[in-house]
């Protein structure tokens, strides 16, 4: 049974027409799950309610 991973790279290869040669499945596969992972960190950080984007980004 595949992954959902698995899956997902083989939907969206498909849909873009994007060539991917098997070697290349695994680092594909890492790349998302470290992705997904980060993104779940930002996606889980509570913000109160009154937060609001700052008008100006400077580093």
């Amino acid at each position: 049974m595949a992954e959902p991973l698995d899956d997902y790279i083989d939907a969206v290869t498909k849909a873009l027409a994007l060539p991917v040669e098997e070697a290349w499945r695994s680092s594909i596969r890492a790349n998302l799950e470290v992705s997904l992972r980060l993104g779940r960190l930002v996606d889980e950080f509570a913000l109160p309610d009154e937060t609001e984007p700052a008008p100006v980004y400077t580093v």
